[in-house]
């Protein structure tokens, strides 16, 4: 038995890490990283924001995980690029509001670099995965088939 797992285990490895080298996993790591960027900018400044980046992070790596192991594939019932849609959407609009917030609040240098920076994160989560597709639904609509 332990043969089949050692033998499986460099298989198993490289369908992991093949993700993170597409567009998507580049994306999403991308993400988790700005996150953390955010949380450490609102940290530094006003920490009652912070909730909103630790969250999106987790959540992110909790999608990064299920495309890396394919595990997508194996949990059929749930619409995947739905659900990530929607995640980055409801995440831009959260974004957004607590950028506004933080931009319209006087305050330090460090509370305008995290509105800055989640501002910039806002438009990235804006634009995932739709740039140079054309229109949203027949994509959506494509991928969930």
């Amino acid at each position: 038995m332990a043969d089949s797992d050692r033998l499986s285990a460099p298989g198993c490895w490289a369908a992991c890490t093949n993700f993170s080298r597409t567009r998507k996993g580049i994306l999403l790591f991308a993400e988790i990283i700005l996150c953390l960027v955010i949380l450490i900018c609102f940290s530094a400044s006003t920490p009652g924001y912070s909730s909103l980046s630790v969250v999106e992070m987790i959540l992110a790596a909790i999608f990064f995980v299920v495309y890396m192991c394919d595990l997508h594939s194996k949990i059929p019932f749930i619409n995947w690029p739905w659900s990530d849609f929607f995640r980055t959407l409801i995440a831009a609009i959260l974004y957004l509001i607590t950028s506004i917030v933080v931009l319209v609040e006087r305050g330090n240098h460090s509370k305008i670099v995290a509105g800055v920076k989640v501002m910039g994160a806002a438009l990235k989560h804006r634009g995932k995965g739709l740039r140079n597709q054309g229109p949203i639904l027949p994509v959506l609509l494509a991928e969930s088939l």
